[in-house]
Parts: structure tokens; C-alpha cells; sequence
């Protein structure tokens, strides 16, 4: 049976069986990734939704959450904003949300969604404390049919709060990548996040430069609008990698307003840069597993 799920419920969550269906899915999981920055306004949504994108292109299957309570716009992106989720009830008696998807007419493996802006009208603000949002996080990871995936990502607000804390002790990430953009005031924050990634011993962190420079409509020439290359000097500091960078791309706009990721826009630098560094994450975390392997066998 079927049914609409207009509101999210927040009566009653958090309890001992939520969290036991957090850890028994995230065991259908083959690699969880955390998408932050300490600091807003750098394009982590947009990495969060072109990284995704660029996974289901090569044909891994994909789930992404937006984990930004207050504001929530992984699903705009998505072009999904306007499904209805729907929610199944389980032999327990418990109702789980059937995540909407998108494959772009066939361009990439269904996308899964989940996010509150399904949940509550676009122009309605959620009020809550760090409570609530605790709980609300821990449905939409517990209560949701993600199914077997090669890759979750999860999309994180601004900042180091409850939002992160509540995934980290929930679920066992395998990355965190760290989105920057090159000026020194954005490395300062990003820098944060890096270090709280390793407290919560997060076994690989890397670091994107998004908006790394632009080019010229009418030149071709790059330029280094917020500086350059500090990104990888982040990197080198902190002692985790530099996956790569991403120029400012002036169809990106219309592209996320239109709900279709740059990255589907192959002619473009920003696409190509999106899909060499899902090329390059996927690497290192085979090579991690790999290692992982290893150290069993021995």
C-alpha cells in the first residue's frame, strides 16, 4: 500500500529502531560521501548535485540526500522539486518514503533524492532547533527506501553543526569532500571543516576548488576572479588531496534553475572538470578499499 506524505512527522524519532534502520541500510551502501564547506556561498550544492550526476553518467547507482534543513534546494537542481514522495508501509508497521528520481530521459541511472523540500512548501520556513532537526535527518536516512547503491552522497549546509554531527555518528562515511572557492576569506572556513573531518576520522578527505576562475565569453582568456589556486594550497596544509578545480561556467546558472547539472553538458570546461573528478574520487576510494582488503587478508 501506497499513501501521499505530504508532512514530515517528527513525533517519536530518534528511537532505538530508527537508528537500527539507519545502520542496516547504510550496509547497501557501497561508499558514503559527505559534500561540505565551512562556509556558504561557495557552490557546495552544486558540486554535491554535478558530483552525483557525473556518477550516474558512468553508470553507478546513486543516492543523494540534502541534509540542509533550512534550506534545501538539492531537488531544484535535480529538476524533482515538484514529485510527490510517496510512502510505503512496511510489515513492522513503520511508513518509509519512496524517494523521487531522475534520469534525465536516459542520460544516466535514476538518481535518488530525498530532501525537505519535498516535505514542506517551497516558501515555508522550517523553525526548528537542533533538536528537531536532528531527528528529521535521521528519518530521511532511516526512513526512506534507498535501496542498494553504489554511492550516497550527502549534501550538507554551511558551517560544523548538528547536521554534520548527526550523519557522522550515524553513518559510517567513507569520504568528505571539502568545497572551497580560492579566495583567502573561504580557505579560512574550509580549513575548519577539513579538521573537523579528521576529528570524526573520516578515512579520506579531499578538497574542490569550485569557481576557480572564469573565461572570458569573448576572449577565451581565464580570469582569476577570487584568486587563484588556493584550493590545492588547502590541500597541501592540511595533508589531504586536491581532486581538482571547476571554472565558473556561465551556463550553471541556468542550468541548475532549469534542474539539468552542468556536468550533462559535455562541451563545457565545467563538465569535463566534474567528470574527471568523479573519475579521480572513484579511483582513490578503490585504491582505499583495496588496501582495506589487504590489511584483512594479512
Amino acid at each position: 500500500m501506497t499513501i501521499k506524505a505530504p508532512t514530515l512527522n517528527v513525533g517519536g524519532l530518534g528511537t532505538d529502531p530508527l537508528t537500527e534502520r539507519i545502520k542496516e541500510k547504510q550496509k547497501k551502501w557501497k561508499y558514503r560521501i559527505a559534500v561540505l564547506s565551512g562556509k556558504g556561498g561557495v557552490g557546495k550544492s552544486t558540486v554535491a548535485v554535478n558530483l552525483a550526476t557525473a556518477l550516474a553518467k558512468k553508470g553507478y547507482y546513486v543516492g543523494l540526500l540534502d541534509a540542509d534543513i533550512h534550506g534545501p534546494n538539492v531537488a531544484k537542481m535535480l529538476g524533482v522539486d515538484k514529485a510527490d514522495v510517496l510512502a510505503e508501509r512496511m510489515e513492522d508497521g513503520h511508513f518509509e518514503m519512496i524517494p523521487p528520481m531522475n534520469d534525465f530521459l536516459g542520460q544516466t541511472t535514476p538518481i535518488k533524492v530525498m530532501s525537505m523540500g519535498f516535505l514542506v512548501p517551497e516558501d515555508q520556513p522550517i523553525i526548528w532547533r537542533g533538536a528537531l532537526v536532528t531527528k528529521a535527518i535521521k528519518q530521511l536516512l532511516g526512513d526512506v527506501k534507498w535501496g542498494e547503491l553504489d554511492f550516497m552522497i550527502i549534501d550538507f549546509p554551511p558551517g560544523t553543526g548538528d547536521e554534520i554531527l548527526t550523519v557522522v555518528q550515524n553513518v559510517q562515511l567513507d569520504a568528505a569532500v571539502i568545497v572551497t572557492t580560492p579566495q583567502e576569506v573561504a580557505l579560512l572556513d574550509t580549513g575548519k571543516a577539513v579538521n573537523m573531518m579528521k576529528k570524526m576520522e573520516v578515512p579520506y578527505i579531499a578538497v574542490v576548488e569550485n569557481m576557480s576562475y572564469l573565461i572570458c565569453p569573448h576572449c577565451g582568456n581565464e580570469i582569476d576572479l577570487f584568486g587563484k589556486g588556493g584550493g590545492r594550497k588547502l590541500a597541501e596544509k592540511e595533508g589531504v588531496d586536491f581532486l581538482g578545480d571547476v571554472p565558473i561556467d556561465l551556463k550553471a546558472r541556468e542550468a541548475s534553475d532549469a534542474g539539468m547539472p552542468i556536468v550533462l553538458y559535455g562541451d563545457t570546461p565545467a563538465a569535463k572538470a566534474f567528470m574527471e573528478i568523479a573519475d579521480e574520487l572513484v579511483k582513490k576510494l578503490e585504491e582505499l578499499k583495496g588496501e582495506g582488503e589487504e590489511q584483512k587478508t594479512e
